[in-house]
C-alpha cells in the first residue's frame, strides 16, 4: 500500500520517463500527486453547436464525419476528416494510429467528439478527439463531469495528457493505505462548516459526478489550504516567541546619530521614516525581530536596511547582508561602502570568488569583531565563517534561499539575530499577511520625490523598425538598453533560438553605428554571465539581450530603455520587475511592451494595466485576479503549503472563517495536545517533514 509520503517512483506501472515529467511539475510524493488538482471541468452531458465554437476551448460536439483522407507516408502519415452537425464544419486530425481509426469511421454514423478546439489556418480543428458512436441523448447522462489538468507539451508527447493524469491519480488513490486519510478537523468544525470529509473531497475533486461534487470538494480543499497554512504560520510565530531572547538594542547608537542628520544624501520619505521606527521598536525589544520589508522597485529599501544596520553597529554588534547572486551582493557592497565612506566602520565583501589572503583576512577580521558589516552571497553561511557578535541579518530577495541556508546563518550567533527580509516583489497586503503570517510586515508604499516615472508603451511587431530608430537616437545621447526575451520551460529550445536570432539581428543593425551588443541567459556558465554583466554595468556594452535572468538584482543607472519581446507571455508582476531594471538614474526612462497584433483579450488587459499604472502593489492586486495567488507570490519554498485551489482574491469568506477557527483552536490549545487536536498535530508534522503519521510527543 502507498503512503502519502511515498515517492512517486513507488507507484506501480509509472515508468521513469513519466516520473521525470511529473517531477518537473513539482510532484515528488504521492501527496503532491493527489493534490495536483484539475483547473477546470468539462460537462460531457452537454453537446455544443459547431457554429458557435471558440478556439482554445474544450468541448463536446456530435455529427456525421465525411471527407475522410489518409495523407502522407511513414512518420508523416495522418488522417483528416470533417465533422458536420448541420450548422458548421469542424476539422478533425489524427497523427497516430491513422489507418486503424480510418477503418472505424463510417460516413453514415453519428459520432460524439470530445477534445480541445484550436485554430488551424482559417478554420477550427480538433486533434485526436475522443470518439464514440452517438447512442441517443439518454446515453449522454452517464458521461458526467470530466476534470482537465494542467499539462505541458512534453507531458502530452509522452502520453501523460489530462485524461492519463486523471486515470493515474484515480488509480493511485485506490492504492493508498486508507488509514492515512485520518480526518484532521475536529467533528465540531466539520459540523460548523457543513463540509465533506478530507478523504471524500480528494476523491470527488478528481472524480466528480456533477457540479455539486465539484463545488463541495473544492470548498473543503480550499478551506484546508487556508487553514493548514495559517495554522503553520501562527504556530511558527508562537514558537519564535518562546525562543531564547535576541540581543536587546535599546539606543539608536552613535553611528546612527552621526549619519542620519549629517551624511544622509537625501531626505527620507514618510513611509521610510515609519518603517525605520518600526524596526527600531523591534530591536529595542528582547524578542527576536522577524520583519518583512516590502517596497516597490526604487522605493528605498536599502537605505532603510542600512540605517537598521547602523543602529546595531553603533551598539557594538556585527551585521550581515546576504543576497542571492554575486552581482547583487557586489552592488549592495558598493552602495553601502559609498554611504559609509565617512563613518568609522569596516565593511567587507565575501563570495565564492574571494580567495587566498583576502579571504583569510576577512574571516579573521569577522571572527575578531573588526569587521562591522559583512555583505555576501551564500558564502557567508559556510562553516568556516565565524562571527564575533552577530545581532542583525538582512536578507535580500529571501525566496531565492532555501530554509536550510537561512537557518545556517541564524545559528552563527549565541542569541538568535534579528532578521530583516527585503523583497522588491510586490505582494498584495492580504496575501502577504497570509503567506507571511510568521512575520511582521512593513511596506514602503511611497517613492522618493523627484523620481521620473518610466514611460511605458505597448507597441506591435510591425513597429520594430521605428523602435530601433528611437533606440539608436537614445544610444547616441549616451543611454544603454535591455532587450528581454521570454524563456518558458516547455519551449526552452525555441525561446533560446529566438534570443540568439534576435542577438544576430540587433548586433548587425547596431554594430554599424559602433555600438556593442551582448547576450546573457541562464544556460551560460557563471563566469561568462558575470563577464557580460560586468561589461554592461561599466558601459563597455551598450545593449544587453537577455532572458529573465535580469529580472531581479541588476542595477545599471545608465540603462534607461527596456524592450520586452513577446510581452504577452509574461505575467504582470514579472513585467513590472523587468520594467524596474530601468529608471534608476537621472535620464527619462522607457519600457516598450512588444507583442504581435493578434493577442488574447487577457493579454491586452495586462498590457493596458502596465501602461496605466506604475504602482507595484496595484499591479500585484491585478495580477492576482488574472493568475491567482500561487503564481503571484512565487515566494513559498518547495515543501511549504502552496495555495493550489484557494484564491485570496475570490475566497475571502473561506479565508476569514479559517482565520477565526485557527485563532480559536490555538487560543484554547496552543500545543494541540487536546484529544480532539492530536490528528491535526500529526498532519501538521507530516506537512512539515513528509514523515509517517507517528504520534508526536
Amino acid at each position: 500500500m502507498l503512503e502519502l509520503h511515498s515517492f512517486i517512483e513507488d507507484i506501480p506501472g509509472l515508468d521513469s520517463t513519466k516520473v521525470s515529467l511529473l517531477q518537473k511539475q513539482k510532484i515528488f510524493r504521492v501527496y503532491d500527486l493527489i493534490t495536483y488538482y484539475p483547473y477546470k471541468y468539462i460537462d460531457k452531458t452537454q453537446i455544443h453547436s459547431i457554429g458557435l465554437l471558440q478556439e482554445n476551448t474544450w468541448v463536446q460536439v456530435k455529427g456525421k464525419i465525411n471527407n475522410i483522407q489518409l495523407i502522407g507516408q511513414g512518420r508523416t502519415k495522418r488522417l483528416t476528416a470533417t465533422l458536420f452537425d448541420g450548422q458548421g464544419n469542424l476539422s478533425l486530425v489524427w497523427f497516430q494510429m491513422a489507418e486503424r481509426i480510418q477503418k472505424y469511421l463510417n460516413p453514415e454514423t453519428t459520432y460524439v467528439c470530445f477534445g480541445k478546439v484550436l485554430p488551424y489556418g482559417f478554420q477550427l480543428q480538433m486533434a485526436h478527439p475522443e470518439l464514440s458512436v452517438f447512442k441517443g441523448d439518454d446515453s449522454l447522462k452517464n458521461l458526467g463531469f470530466h476534470p482537465i489538468y494542467p499539462t505541458s507539451e512534453s507531458m502530452k508527447h509522452k502520453k501523460l495528457d489530462s485524461k492519463a493524469l486523471q486515470s493515474l491519480i484515480s488509480e493511485t488513490l485506490k492504492q493508498i493505505n486508507p488509514e492515512v486519510f485520518i480526518e484532521f478537523l475536529p467533528k465540531s468544525i466539520l459540523d460548523d462548516l457543513n463540509c465533506m470529509s478530507w478523504k471524500q473531497a480528494i476523491w470527488y475533486v478528481h472524480n466528480p459526478r456533477d457540479e455539486r461534487d465539484v463545488a463541495a470538494s473544492q470548498h473543503r480543499l480550499k478551506f484546508n489550504e487556508f487553514f493548514l497554512l495559517q495554522m503553520q504560520m501562527k504556530r511558527l510565530k508562537q514558537t519564535k516567541k518562546t525562543l531564547k531572547h535576541a540581543q536587546k538594542i535599546s539606543s539608536r547608537g552613535a553611528l546612527f546619530d552621526l549619519f542620519y542628520p549629517n551624511m544622509l544624501p537625501f531626505s527620507l520619505t514618510e513611509a521610510q521614516k515609519r518603517v525605520v521606527k518600526e524596526i527600531f521598536n523591534d530591536l529595542n525589544s528582547s524578542q527576536q525581530m522577524n520583519r518583512l520589508l516590502q517596497g516597490d522597485v526604487g522605493s528605498g529599501k536599502t537605505i532603510v536596511a542600512f540605517l537598521a544596520m547602523l543602529i546595531a553597529n553603533g551598539n557594538g554588534f556585527q551585521t550581515c547582508l546576504m543576497a542571492p547572486t554575486e552581482i547583487l551582493a557586489k552592488q549592495h557592497a558598493a552602495s553601502l561602502t559609498e554611504l559609509a565612506r565617512d563613518l568609522p566602520i569596516q565593511i567587507d565583501f565575501l563570495s565564492g570568488s574571494v580567495k587566498g589572503k583576502e579571504r583569510t583576512r576577512i574571516l579573521t577580521d569577522l571572527a575578531s569583531g573588526k569587521t562591522n558589516i559583512i555583505i555576501g552571497t551564500h558564502a557567508v553561511i559556510e562553516e568556516k565563517v565565524v562571527f564575533h557578535n552577530l545581532a542583525l541579518v538582512v536578507v535580500d530577495e529571501q525566496h531565492r534561499f532555501g530554509v536550510a541556508q537561512r537557518a545556517a546563518l541564524w545559528a552563527k550567533a549565541d542569541k538568535p539575530p534579528h532578521i530583516l527580509i527585503m523583497s522588491a516583489t510586490p505582494i498584495p497586503r492580504t496575501l502577504a499577511m497570509t503567506l507571511y503570517g510568521d512575520l511582521d510586515v512593513s511596506i514602503i508604499d511611497e517613492l522618493p520625490k523627484g523620481r521620473k516615472e518610466i514611460k511605458t508603451k505597448h507597441i506591435f511587431d510591425n513597429k520594430k523598425n521605428e523602435l530601433f530608430h528611437f533606440l539608436k537616437n537614445e544610444l547616441d545621447l549616451g543611454a544603454q538598453a535591455y532587450i528581454v526575451y521570454p524563456l518558458i520551460e516547455e519551449s526552452e529550445k525555441i525561446d533560446l533560438k529566438n534570443l540568439q536570432e534576435g542577438y544576430l539581428q540587433v548586433s548587425k543593425i547596431f554594430a554599424a553605428f559602433g555600438y556593442r551588443v551582448v547576450m546573457v541567459h541562464g544556460k551560460m556558465k557563471a563566469d561568462e554571465k558575470n563577464k557580460v554583466m560586468e561589461d554592461f554595468s561599466t558601459g563597455q556594452a551598450h545593449i544587453l539581450l537577455a532572458t529573465t535572468v535580469i529580472e531581479v538584482g541588476v542595477n545599471v543607472p545608465n540603462a534607461s530603455i527596456m524592450v520586452i519581446e513577446n510581452a504577452d507571455r509574461f505575467g504582470l508582476s514579472q513585467l513590472h520587475q523587468l520594467r524596474g531594471r530601468v529608471g534608476r538614474g537621472n535620464k527619462q526612462s522607457y519600457c516598450f511592451l512588444l507583442t504581435a497584433y493578434n493577442i488574447s483579450a487577457d493579454a491586452k488587459n495586462r498590457m493596458k494595466v502596465m501602461t496605466e499604472t506604475s504602482n507595484g502593489f496595484v499591479i500585484a492586486e491585478e495580477d492576482m485576479k488574472f493568475r491567482g495567488p500561487g503564481d503571484v507570490a512565487g515566494t513559498r519554498q518547495s515543501g511549504d503549503i502552496n495555495l493550489k485551489l484557494a484564491s485570496i482574491a475570490s475566497d475571502q469568506n473561506i479565508l476569514m472563517k479559517s482565520n477565526d477557527i485557527t485563532d480559536s483552536i490555538l487560543g484554547s490549545d496552543p500545543d494541540l495536545n487536546h484529544e480532539n487536536h492530536l490528528s491535526l498535530k500529526k498532519f501538521l508534522h507530516f506537512m512539515k517533514f513528509g514523515f509517517h503519521w507517528e504520534l508526536i510527543s
